[in-house]
């Protein structure tokens, strides 16, 4: 979770991406995008928007099921 800044209340930081790695690792399988973001401490269109980033870079996979993103890390599979 990021730092917030004394004087302004700002966060002054970034979510890892080893945040999200872990939170999909402690789901077991696969993690929807809600419960990385409540894992991470970020909102959900935050955790999206990261995990949308972190599919292309090839660190992470997706497999929508129903209305829900399901995600896992690759090794997973």
């Amino acid at each position: 979770m990021p730092d917030r800044d004394e004087d302004s209340g700002r966060y002054t930081g970034e979510y890892s991406t080893e945040d999200f790695l872990n939170a999909i690792s402690d789901k077991e399988e696969m993690a929807g995008t809600g419960d990385i973001a409540d894992h991470v401490g970020c909102a959900h269109d935050t955790a999206y928007k990261r995990l949308q980033q972190m599919e292309k870079d090839g660190l992470v996979l997706s497999r929508k099921v129903g209305n829900t993103l399901l995600w896992t890390r690759p090794e997973d599979n």
